[in-house]
């Protein structure tokens, strides 16, 4: 059964030079005809389009199916930029049968059309909404298609996977038996890059979200100056008068290739200023959502504050100390200093605990998403389950373990078509993907 066409604006309803109108469904030369003769396939020509009072010059595109992005034939519209016009446009087109997409619908007929597979279709999502170069990078890296070793890994289960159920279909007719011992030993380099593709997909999750850092400490601990250094600019006020931070400041930035979303903060102190105690209350929200909360000292300090210390025990696990001023003074632990811009410790402490210690180009080309790790756990598990198998078990176990390994190959790389699956993909998308 044909999908039914769809439309949607697929540039920004903002005003510019030009805006693109994208059609998509079965046969559109005869849906939209005869209000618009569209020329021959992947042939740019300017067409009149009058409709209700209004007329356009537009430069029209027709995609024949299959060769198309959704599969379906595709027609684009390049109009003059103004949202105006693309509204009435789209409400023609609401008259001729056409109907407004929902967010991600063409990409999702692209899958279903054999067009894209799943990992491409989040590989564009994430492309779309990349925010630093560290990030735009690694959605390129991961844009084109199924990744190699999806494919080896597959080519290294099958015949085991049939071997298995061979023995518990037809092992007592047959006498056919397995090698457990031989089967774990041929499938010891799979099991291996499983537990490697699953320690880069955490290390490549922090380029795709950013890590929300939390600059915390007593007022004029250097915060805003370090807040001010991360970012690349002058976005915090940064003066000799205790508290001038009020509230919490918040800018994504890209530092030594690694995506931040920073927060600096009211510095922590018991005060009678009802602004700036509004600003410190704040502290506690930003600490609980932080992946990271560096609690910066000055070394001239100790580090002993009672009611400072108390305020930061919820977050001890993800809470990492740093000696501010380092250019004043000696001191032990992690030292920076802003004003200098000597701050490799800090490189090296944020590579440490959240990239495996490598730089961030080490996990491109990695799987990041949510679903996609919770799928390479998941497969990471049923390997380990194949090696905790004895000899002698019976094959119904081994078999299952495989058959459940490929059936998350399947779910992986979207091959198993659960709508679920879709529906938590596409919500992320425009209208005009």
């Amino acid at each position: 059964m044909a999908s039914p066409p769809i439309c949607a604006p697929a540039t920004p309803l903002l005003p510019g030079a030009v805006a693109i109108i994208r059609i998509s469904g079965a046969s559109l030369a005869s849906v939209l005809d005869p209000w618009l003769h569209l020329p021959p396939p992947r042939q740019a020509t300017l067409r009149w389009l009058r409709w209700h009072g209004f007329q356009e010059r537009a430069l029209v595109l027709f995609f024949e199916a299959p060769s198309s992005f959704t599969g379906e034939d595709v027609v684009e519209l390049q109009v003059h930029g103004n949202p105006l016009l693309v509204h009435r446009l789209l409400e023609h087109l609401g008259t001729l049968g056409v109907r407004m997409a929902e967010p991600g619908e063409f990409a999702r007929r692209a899958i279903l059309n054999g067009r894209m597979s799943v990992l491409e279709a989040e590989g564009l999502r994430d492309l779309i909404g990349a925010a630093t170069d560290a990030q735009l990078r690694q959605a390129q890296a991961r844009s084109g298609g199924v990744p190699p070793w999806i494919l080896q890994a597959r080519e290294s289960l099958r015949p085991w996977l049939a071997q298995a159920e061979a023995a518990v279909d037809y092992g007592e007719e047959e006498g056919i038996e397995l090698d457990l011992a031989y089967m774990q030993r041929s499938l010891e380099p799979l099991r291996c890059l499983f537990h490697v593709e699953q320690q880069r997909a955490e290390a490549a999750r922090w380029i795709r979200d950013g890590i929300a850092l939390a600059l915390v400490g007593r007022p004029n601990a250097g915060k805003s100056t370090l807040f001010n250094q991360l970012a690349g600019d002058d976005r915090a006020i940064v003066t000799e008068v205790p508290g001038t931070t009020r509230d919490v400041l918040e800018v994504r930035t890209e530092w030594r290739g690694i995506p931040l979303r920073l927060y600096d903060t009211a510095g922590l102190r018991m005060t009678e200023d009802p602004v700036e105690r509004l600003g410190v209350a704040r502290v506690e929200r930003v600490m609980r959502e932080a992946d990271l909360v560096l609690h910066l000292v000055p070394v001239g300090d100790r580090a002993g504050d009672p009611q400072l210390l108390e305020r930061l025990r919820p977050y001890a696990e993800k809470c990492l100390e740093v000696r501010t001023h380092a250019d004043l003074g000696p001191s032990e632990g992690l030292r920076v200093s802003a004003v200098a811009g000597d701050l490799d410790a800090l490189e090296e402490a944020l590579k440490a605990r959240f990239l495996g210690g490598s730089s961030p180009d080490a996990c491109l080309g990695a799987l990041a998403t949510v679903r996609q790790r919770e799928l390479l756990k998941e497969m990471a598990f049923q390997l380990d389950l194949l090696f905790s198998l004895h000899p002698g078990c019976p094959p119904e176990l081994p078999a299952s373990v495989l058959q459940g390994a490929w059936g998350l190959l399947a779910r992986l790389t979207g091959e198993d078509r659960a709508e679920t699956t879709l529906d938590a993909l596409f919500s992320g998308f425009c209208l005009g993907k």
